[in-house]
């Protein structure tokens, strides 16, 4: 699933995957800068809860998203690939400011809405200015390639982690969510191993990457990010690597940022950037 191509003199919306259950009561610092990122008093945010088998799910993040001061936050309800075609969802995506899917399971997103036109249609849209988030399930879905499912653990082995297509609206990394809190170092390694091109980031609970239009990666929240990049990777036992073995993987490098540090996915560069005090 490929990016929609951004127009010369065009700049892409901001994407914005957030780690899972961040917060929604205290400060809430990246809900609220998905808002003003999305406009503010102005903004206009399409939810969508497919990942999720809560009815309520759309209803709580419209009503969080209402106490933040947004402008209009509207939930779109796909549940079937019909509803991926349908004129009046269509629309709602076409005026949007801001698109953001809730948590749950992404195999949900993708097989219900890979692949339909509300599919193409967000593609296009983030090609065009339109920001797109989404946390836990939703952060996964964002990228090309997404991990579907994999078995936890500090360790890659083969066969520990299983991919398939995302929403495609950049090839450039894959995500992996509730990183530390569930000891998904293992898979994520593992995804890189089947395709070192792309940048592994495994985001904690309440912590997200702002990923700007230039690429540059800006950490928010208050856990921790884990950059694992395979650029240089040297070897690899991946192909040769039993069911349940651990893989051999030479060249990584890893980083941990925290909110305020950078990741430029382009120069593969890490920054410390303006640390953020999260006591302040």
């Amino acid at each position: 699933m490929c990016p929609s191509r951004v127009a010369e003199g065009e700049e892409r919306g901001w994407i914005v995957p957030i780690g899972g259950a961040e917060d929604k009561e205290m400060r809430r610092r990246i809900l609220k800068r998905f808002v003003q990122l999305c406009g503010g008093r102005d903004a206009d945010i399409a939810i969508i809860p497919t990942a999720s088998r809560l009815p309520d799910t759309g209803r709580r993040y419209e009503e969080l998203f209402d106490r933040l001061e947004a402008g209009r936050a509207r939930s779109i309800g796909f549940a079937s690939r019909q509803d991926g075609q349908r004129d009046d969802y269509l629309r709602q995506l076409e005026t949007a400011t801001g698109v953001f899917f809730t948590g749950g399971n992404q195999l949900r997103i993708s097989t219900i809405i890979g692949g339909t036109p509300a599919a193409k249609l967000i593609r296009e849209r983030n090609a065009h200015g339109v920001h797109v988030g989404g946390t836990s399930a939703g952060a996964s879905i964002l990228s090309e390639h997404m991990i579907a499912f994999g078995k936890e653990g500090s360790s890659p082995r083969a066969g520990s982690v299983r991919l398939a297509p995302g929403l495609g609206l950049t090839n450039r990394f894959v995500i992996d969510q509730h990183f530390r809190q569930r000891d998904r170092l293992g898979r994520l390694v593992a995804a890189l191993a089947f395709n070192p091109f792309a940048i592994g980031i495994g985001l904690d609970e309440d912590t997200a990457a702002f990923i700007r239009p230039d690429n540059v990666v800006e950490v928010e929240g208050s856990g921790a990010l884990t950059v694992v990049d395979a650029g240089d990777l040297q070897f690899s036992s991946m192909a040769d690597a039993g069911q349940n073995q651990p893989v051999c993987l030479l060249g990584l490098k890893v980083h941990i940022l925290v909110a305020g540090a950078t990741f430029d996915l382009h120069t593969r560069c890490a920054s410390p950037g303006t640390l953020v005090d999260d006591k302040s």
